[in-house]
């Protein structure tokens, strides 16, 4: 993440990895070393894409940019922190954690919004992997729907899924259920 940036609503905007966000996902690449991958996938924003690539390091695979992974687009909010929002937009805010699942913000995405474009893209690629190890780098709105969806929980419900940065997710797809292994693994999550 950018430095001086990780308390800001980013969605969209297109900011680099800051020296912190490296040395994460070195640790994870390091944790990842010893497994086979039959693909490494990202979303189209640079510190994703920045992510695959340190990944990709040692391995003779090249990742695969899928703009469908981008995170959620915060619209006006964009930019803003948590603070600037509650006093810039707090009608918007407070409808947003009453349905907040179908909930637009302005100008950007609901998370109904996200789940159509992401899991259909997501299913490509376990359809595609079939049996296979692939990896994901995305960000941490896109993974809490993809676990929502693997564990059968609302979206209402999302907040409840913590996401840490660098942190890792172990999905295993079978044809009639997702079992999740690992939630928030890693650098910043639990062992």
């Amino acid at each position: 993440m950018a430095d001086g940036h990780t308390h800001l609503y980013h969605g969209n905007n297109d900011i680099e990895l800051s020296p912190q966000g490296v040395k994460q996902l070195e640790q994870a690449a390091a944790q990842l070393q010893n497994v086979e991958l039959a693909g490494i996938y990202a979303s189209d924003l640079s510190r994703a894409a920045q992510g695959a690539e340190i990944i990709c390091r040692g391995r003779s695979i090249e990742p695969r940019i899928i703009p469908e992974f981008r995170e959620i687009h915060f619209g006006v909010w964009e930019g803003l922190s948590f603070q600037e929002i509650m006093e810039q937009y707090p009608d918007d805010l407070q409808a947003r954690f009453k349905d907040l699942p179908n909930f637009r913000i302005p100008g950007g995405e609901s998370l109904m919004d996200l789940k159509a474009r992401a899991l259909p893209a997501l299913k490509g690629l376990i359809e595609e992997h079939h049996e296979q190890a692939f990896l994901l780098v995305a960000h941490a709105g896109i993974n809490r729907v993809i676990l929502s969806e693997a564990l059968g929980l609302n979206l209402q419900n999302l907040f409840r899924l913590d996401q840490n940065y660098g942190c890792l997710n172990i999905i295993d797809y079978f044809p009639d259920l997702a079992v999740v292994r690992l939630i928030n693994g890693g650098v910043n999550g639990s062992k």
